[in-house]
């Protein structure tokens, strides 16, 4: 496996085609999400890495600034930006209760989930799918990144069926403002 890494080291998905950078998904105003686990840029522990590489598979502590008045709903979309694909992989995607505040570890356990929050799909499935990059193929950034909504995502007219609809197909097509958005990006590596 540690060949396979290597071999496929100098390919990687990018920033470009991030949930980050979709024209619809832009906003001039920010949110500043943190974790008690690791801080930007830090190495994500292994509890909160898939099974298949000694972790736990647990979702992290996430907490952020108040969003704006006006905020109907946050969208969590966690993404590998380094997965050996054209696109990042989506680990995670998520529709929260402003009032939340924060998610405690494990909250976004597909069997699980908290209260006040809708499981969407993602690349690998429902819920959190922690790090767990090809072995060899060197740091993978993972970005957990929020986004304060004006309308629920139900309500615009493009995302029939949120809760089914493939991230690719999801994030492109919401329609409702972004008030606010923040990131915190964490490494992993095997």
């Amino acid at each position: 496996m540690t060949l396979l890494g290597r071999l496929l080291n100098n390919r990687r998905a990018g920033e470009t085609h991030a949930a980050w950078n979709l024209p619809n998904l832009q906003s001039t105003e920010s949110l500043t999400v943190t974790s008690r686990h690791f801080g930007e840029g830090d190495s994500i522990p292994l509890e909160h890495c898939l099974k298949n590489v000694g972790g736990d598979n647990l979702s992290p502590h996430l907490a952020w600034t108040a969003p704006p008045d006006g905020t109907v709903e946050l969208l969590l979309v966690v993404e590998d930006l380094d997965v050996p694909l054209a696109k990042p992989a989506v680990h995670c995607a998520a529709l929260i209760d402003p009032a939340a505040g924060h998610l405690e570890p494990g909250v976004l356990d597909a069997q699980r989930p908290a209260t006040g929050l809708r499981l969407l799909r993602s690349t690998i499935g429902r819920g959190y799918h922690g790090p767990g990059p090809i072995k060899g193929h060197g740091p993978h950034r993972y970005t957990f990144q929020l986004f304060a909504l004006a309308a629920h995502v139900d309500s615009t007219p493009r995302t029939a069926a949120p809760a089914r609809a493939r991230p690719r197909t999801l994030l492109p097509a919401i329609t409702a403002p972004v008030l606010a958005r923040g990131r915190l990006t964490g490494v992993f590596e095997r």
